[in-house]
C-alpha cells in the first residue's frame, strides 16, 4: 500500500513478533513526565497484590469455549483488601480520584491472562443500582507500552486513560469488537458497508505506520460500528501497545503484513483502486499532523524522553534503522543511537510534506 514492494508483497510473507518481549522499566525521565501530566500517581494496590490469588479456572464464553483467561479466587481476606483499592483504582481513571461513588460500585470479577508479556489482570466492576458493568486492567508497567499508551492518547482521535505507580499500570478499557471476531463474524455480513471498512483499515495501517506501533494483528485492535445518517461508519483501535518501537523489522509496523488480517487486505486489493488507497493515507498523515500541531509542546516533551530511553536490543535498533533508511533512501537513520531517535527521523519523513501543507494553509487564514 506505500510503496511497489509493499503492494506487490503478500501479508502472510511477514514474520512474526518475538515471542517474548524484553520488559522495559519505567526510568526517571519517564516517570518525571508521567507526574508532571498526572499520570504517575500512588495507587491503593500494585500488580504484586493481585498475584496472590489461591485458585483459577479457565473462563468460558458465551459459547461454551475456553477463552485466554482464567477467573482467579482469593481468600476472604485478601479478597476485601482487593475489592476496596480496586474500587478506588477505578474511581481514579472514571473520576480523577471522586470517591463519593465507592459505595454505588462493586468487583464482581478479576480474570488474569498468563499468555502475553504482561500477564494482565481485568477487573469486572458492576453498578449495585442497575447491574451496568465495566472493565479495566491492571499491568506490570512496560516502558514501550506506557509510550504507545501516551502517544495513542496525544495522537488519536480518541483519548485513552491510564495511570502508573511505580511498576504497576492501571488502563481503561478501550471497547469495541475484537478484530479477529469482527473479521470471523462482521466482515462479510450483507450489511456492512466494506468501502467505509476498508477505508477505515487502510487509515489504521497508516497511522500504525507512521508512529512505529508494532504487532497490530487483529486481536490486538478493535472495530466500532456507529450508525450514521447514510449508512454506518467505523473506526478501528489499538488495544495493545507494548511493541511501541521495540521490533526490528519494518514490516512488523504494517498491519497489512499480519496474517490474522489478510481478509481484510484481500478485500482492500479487491474493492479499493490506487488513487482511492493514496488519498485515504494522505487524509491520515494529515490528520495525525494537526494532532501534533495542536500537542506539539507535550509531544516535544515525550519526545525528549523518548530520545534517550533504552526500549529495545541494540540488534533490533540497527536492523529497524538500515532498513528506514533503504526504505526511504535517507541516511539520517544510520546516525540513531535509539528507537526514539528513529521514530523522530521516521515521523519527520512521513509527515514533514503534509506539515508544510498545513503551515501554507494556515499562513493563508491568517493573512485573508
Amino acid at each position: 500500500m506505500l510503496n511497489k514492494e509493499i503492494n506487490t508483497a503478500h501479508p502472510l510473507d511477514g514474520v512474526k513478533p518475538s515471542k517474548k518481549k524484553i520488559i522495559y522499566s519505567i526510568k526517571r525521565d519517564l516517570r518525571t513526565y508521567l507526574k508532571r501530566y498526572g499520570r504517575e500517581v500512588p495507587l491503593p494496590i500494585n500488580y504484586d497484590d493481585l498475584m496472590h490469588f489461591t485458585y483459577a479456572r479457565p473462563l468460558i464464553d458465551k459459547d461454551g469455549n475456553e477463552t485466554a483467561w482464567e477467573q482467579v479466587s482469593y481468600d476472604m481476606r485478601e479478597w476485601e483488601f482487593l475489592k476496596d483499592g480496586l474500587v478506588k483504582c477505578y474511581a481514579m481513571l472514571k473520576t480523577e480520584g471522586d470517591f463519593s461513588f465507592s459505595d454505588n460500585l462493586n468487583v464482581e470479577r478479576i480474570d488474569f491472562c498468563s499468555f502475553g508479556n504482561s500477564q494482565p489482570f481485568r477487573i469486572r466492576i458492576v453498578n449495585n443500582f442497575n447491574g451496568n458493568n465495566d472493565h479495566f486492567y491492571i499491568k506490570k508497567a512496560d516502558a514501550n507500552r506506557v509510550y504507545g499508551l501516551e502517544l495513542e492518547h496525544l495522537l488519536s482521535s480518541a483519548r485513552v486513560t491510564f495511570l502508573t505507580s511505580n511498576q504497576t499500570l492501571v488502563e481503561e478499557h478501550i471497547a469495541g469488537i475484537p478484530g479477529d471476531i469482527f473479521i470471523r463474524d462482521y466482515l462479510h455480513k450483507p450489511e456492512t458497508n466494506l468501502v467505509r471498512l476498508l477505508k477505515t483499515f487502510v487509515k489504521f495501517n497508516e497511522a500504525c505506520y507512521a508512529r512505529l506501533l508494532g504487532d497490530m494483528r487483529a486481536y490486538n485492535f478493535v472495530v466500532n460500528i456507529t450508525p450514521d445518517i447514510e449508512g454506518t461508519q467505523y473506526s478501528i483501535r489499538a488495544i495493545d501497545f507494548d511493541q511501541q518501537t521495540y521490533e526490528g523489522r519494518m514490516r512488523l509496523y504494517l498491519p497489512q503484513f499480519a496474517k490474522e488480517n489478510f481478509p481484510m487486505v484481500q478485500d482492500v486489493l479487491k474493492l479499493l483502486d490506487t488513487e482511492s488507497i493514496k488519498q485515504y493515507q494522505a487524509e491520515e498523515r494529515s490528520r495525525l499532523v494537526y494532532r501534533i500541531a495542536t500537542e506539539r509542546y507535550r509531544m516535544k516533551e515525550l519526545m525528549d524522553v523518548m530520545l534517550v530511553d533504552e526500549i529495545s536490543t541494540p540488534e533490533k535498533v540497527e536492523q529497524l534503522k538500515f532498513e528506514l533508511a533503504e526504505h526511504w533512501q535517507n541516511v539520517s537513520f544510520l546516525k540513531a543511537k535509539t528507537m526514539g531517535r528513529i521514530l523522530k527521523i521516521h515521523m519527520k519523513q512521513m509527515l514533514l510534506p503534509n506539515l508544510n501543507m498545513v503551515l501554507k494553509v494556515v499562513q493563508r487564514k491568517k493573512f485573508s
